[in-house]
């Protein structure tokens, strides 16, 4: 083998050498990688479920509102009722002729 093509040879298994441990990541590097994002996660599923809880407390909330206003909305319809025959006796008896007081 000539010197050129030995160097060459030899450069070139330095080179894939080297790209071939640079591309390969330790146990601890991805440990620790995988922990951070690990963290990140748990940060936003414990946001996620506040956020949740406060969603359906709130969604109760407006259903029980929504039942009351119904309730009170039958309520008032009684109430019409009763007022609107209230209003006819007050017509009935305004409307009688008025008799003379001794």
């Amino acid at each position: 083998m000539s010197p050129i093509l030995s160097k060459i040879a030899a450069s070139g298994m330095i080179v894939a050498a080297t790209a071939g441990l640079g591309g390969c990541a330790t146990k601890g590097f991805v440990r620790e990688q995988i922990a951070a994002v690990n963290a990140r996660i748990d940060g936003v599923e414990s946001k996620l479920a506040a956020t949740d809880a406060t969603a359906n407390k709130a969604a109760a909330d407006a259903q029980a509102a929504g039942s009351a206003a119904q309730a009170n909305g039958q309520r008032i319809d009684q109430l019409n009722g009763r007022v609107d025959g209230l209003e006819q006796r007050v017509q009935v008896i305004e409307s009688r002729p008025k008799k003379a007081r001794n």
